[in-house]
């Protein structure tokens, strides 16, 4: 038997002992739970050992924690295509989406270089413009305003043959939209619902990030994408703004978790882009 089969048999272990204290305890509560993370991890489009085993028992469980809550926001929200189109959006979501995105196109060379300035040797890094809401580093002045949909702004930079595994975001309040900055015609891609996309075929991709997911860069150089936040569209933006806004009062505790092999850049240290 193989370190990876033990593992996962400790791992399953460990649930079962769970669910048992859980339904001797709190039979309601417990079955409550089980079924809204079937329900929940049901809307992957590939159903296989590894993405049950990983949501119930690895990266996906404060997932699963949460799965009542982010099924109560689906409620609330309007039809999640799961992997987006800009244009499945409401017109004034696709306007400030357009207007970040098309800061990063024109100052694409000296946002790299201030971001390659500040980043270093490491492996995977975060360079923070905003974050939830919260302004963070302040050297592009068009990113200086407080956007009404758009509530991260940042770059994700990783090196040369650097890869996430394969991972679920916690909360569905907010759809993750990426732009590659520098295109590559080499096997650098983001992964979800058992599709590749690839950034040289097409620099953008919009999805939720509770579905399982993976980014790969198999190319030597590094590679950089937009990284945003955009509260789900919903006939109520307001109450899914508000909640994200309590949510994101603990933000700083989900970064620990979430985001522990990253670099997180969020002040100024080198020279500021010139306006």
């Amino acid at each position: 038997m193989t370190k990876d089969q033990r593992k996962a048999i400790r791992k399953a272990a460990i649930a079962v002992v769970i669910l048992g204290v859980g339904f001797y305890f709190i039979p309601i509560i417990t079955l409550i739970w089980l079924v809204c993370g079937l329900i929940d991890v049901l809307r992957n489009k590939k159903k296989d050992q590894r993405l049950f085993s990983l949501y119930f028992t690895g990266n996906g469980m404060f997932t699963w924690l949460l799965s009542p809550f982010n099924l109560l926001v689906d409620l609330i929200s309007y039809k999640n295509w799961g992997v987006w189109k800009l244009e499945q959006f409401p017109a004034d979501y696709q306007r400030e989406v357009n207007e970040v995105l098309d800061v990063f196109k024109e100052r694409r060379n000296e946002i790299i270089a201030d971001i390659d300035a500040n980043f270093g040797t490491g492996r995977r890094g975060m360079y923070v413009y905003q974050w939830y809401g919260k302004h963070k580093i302040d050297n592009v002045p068009e990113f200086n305003k407080d956007f009404k949909y758009v509530k991260t702004i940042a770059v994700s930079v990783f090196s040369g043959r650097e890869s996430t595994s394969w991972h679920f975001g916690p909360l569905r309040l907010s759809l993750r939209v990426l732009y590659n900055l520098i295109p590559v015609n080499a096997e650098i891609f983001v992964e979800c619902q058992d599709a590749r996309n690839y950034w040289h075929d097409n620099p953008m991709y919009i999805f939720d990030d509770t579905l399982l997911h993976r980014s790969v860069n198999e190319y030597d150089g590094r590679r950089y994408c937009v990284f945003m936040d955009v509260i789900r569209p919903s006939p109520v933006p307001g109450v899914v703004a508000a909640l994200l806004k309590i949510v994101s009062m603990s933000v700083e505790r989900i970064n620990s978790m979430f985001y522990k092999n990253w670099k997180m850049i969020s002040s100024n240290k080198g020279k500021k882009a010139e306006a």
